[in-house]
């Protein structure tokens, strides 16, 4: 006996009439692979972190010891403009992130249910644009959608802006958006074929059996690759300031100009950057790997 339940890649088997639920094991799409980026950062020891940042500040005081500008001077200038930083620089790097994740969120759970659709050219067109946009790199991305979205529209007499992070957020989309994709469909292959049969046998259609029985189990799986992707996103969302965008590195580059561009202001400057991004990224690929170990499949 061989059958294919509709939308999904695995053929059920069997030698007699009376098929019976085997030991299955998990294949998830949450797997290790997928938390590669929070495994890593999570990894990193505080303690090592502060010997680096330690070595970065002595390295200007040695190099440029002979300067008239001063290390100390650089840390004043940077303390002056720290509010401004985290306020309109960092700030931004967040909200950009935020909007695009939540932008991603919802095209990738769509693309993802897509491809594993009975449908054949709905599924193999998902399949096809989750991997086209998952193998893309970003910056490309960043600059097709920049340079072909206008930068205006006009609606009626009224003309409207379109600010240049709200097109960033549609460039980092796309490819949060496949990777999403990835996850979901990944999540809803992890569940046994069994329950997809018996679902079917107790007259379920595959709507009820999708939104019922199957998505409420791989919810809780998709969490951990979710917030790892998350983590990413906003690592990744200085590349905007190449194309423009008035985020934290654009700022930093700004302040370092207003004060006369002094070498000594390098290493303050993106050192906060630094330890800006990973004091907010740390704490949630901590809470990555917790809810990982905590939703696993015990088997």
């Amino acid at each position: 006996m061989s059958r294919q339940i509709p939308g999904m890649s695995v053929i059920v088997q069997g030698k007699t009439d009376l098929p019976v639920l085997k030991p299955y094991r998990l294949s998830m799409s949450a797997g290790p692979a997928d938390l590669g980026f929070s495994r890593w950062l999570q990894g990193v020891n505080p303690l090592t972190f502060v010997a680096i940042a330690g070595l970065l500040l002595i390295w200007p005081v040695v190099v440029f010891a002979q300067g008239g500008y001063t290390t100390a001077q650089a840390f004043e200038a940077l303390w002056r403009w720290l509010p401004f930083l985290v306020t309109s620089g960092f700030a931004l790097n967040i909200l950009i992130s935020f909007f695009t994740m939540l932008l991603g969120t919802v095209a990738g759970i769509l693309l993802g249910l897509g491809q594993i659709a009975p449908l054949k050219p709905l599924s193999r067109f998902s399949w096809f644009v989750t991997q086209l946009f998952r193998n893309s790199p970003w910056l490309v991305l960043l600059f097709i959608v920049m340079l072909a979205f206008p930068f205006e529209f006009q609606i009626g007499g009224t003309i409207f802006l379109i600010p240049d992070w709200i097109k960033a957020v549609f460039g980092l989309s796309l490819p949060i958006m496949a990777n999403i994709s990835e996850i979901v469909r990944g999540g809803i292959q992890s569940v046994p074929t069994g329950q997809w049969e018996a679902a079917e046998s107790l007259a379920f259609t595959r709507r009820q059996t999708l939104w019922q029985i199957i998505l409420p189990q791989c919810f809780k799986r998709m969490i951990p690759p979710w917030m790892n992707w998350y983590a990413i996103l906003t690592m990744a969302t200085p590349l905007v300031s190449l194309l423009g965008v008035e985020e934290l590195v654009t700022l930093s580059r700004q302040a370092m100009e207003a004060e006369d561009n002094h070498p000594e202001l390098l290493m303050p400057f993106f050192g906060f950057a630094l330890v800006i991004f990973f004091l907010y990224c740390y704490p949630i690929a901590k809470w990555t790997l917790r809810l990982e170990r905590k939703f696993a499949v015990k088997e």
